[in-house]
């Protein structure tokens, strides 16, 4: 699977990211999708595209490559790079990028920008407390609750 993020639109939506400096949303992303990208979105190649130009060379890590447009518009970037592309997933709330990817390449897939918002969390059916039973092992919360009620008692 290739998944090309529309790097700009994705930061200017995220309440995490869309009060910082545009360097600082650039970085918060990046690093985000270097830790968390294949839990957020799957198995594959992740390319964030921003607009501009910069002259450090773009990140690259494992899975992640981050381009910058230079004297395209980054929409231009994401079209061409999905065009002909099989298993290919943008990520962006522009509409009219979307439209021109679905144009480019009828089996390509649009996804919201929130699927890769800090507070994105991979969905687990049948478990209604994650965090709170991450780690521990069957039956642990039993024992948590006969400690409290021995501890509390006894005051």
């Amino acid at each position: 699977m290739r998944y090309l993020i529309d790097g700009h639109n994705v930061t200017m939506r995220d309440p995490a990211t869309r009060g910082l400096s545009t360097e600082e949303q650039r970085d918060a992303l990046v690093r985000r999708l270097a830790a968390r990208g294949a839990q957020l979105l799957g198995a594959g190649r992740i390319t964030v595209i921003f607009d501009g130009r910069t002259d450090a060379t773009p990140p690259t890590s494992g899975a992640l490559d981050v381009r910058f447009s230079a004297e395209e518009i980054a929409d231009d970037v994401i079209v061409r790079l999905a065009t002909g592309v099989d298993g290919v997933t943008v990520v962006t709330d522009d509409r009219g990028l979307a439209a021109r990817v679905r144009a480019a390449n009828e089996r390509a897939r649009v996804l919201g920008c929130e699927a890769l918002f800090e507070a994105a969390r991979p969905k687990r059916r049948g478990v209604r407390y994650p965090a709170s039973t991450e780690g521990l092992p069957k039956g642990a919360n039993k024992i948590t609750e006969e400690l409290k009620r021995l501890w509390l008692d006894g005051e």
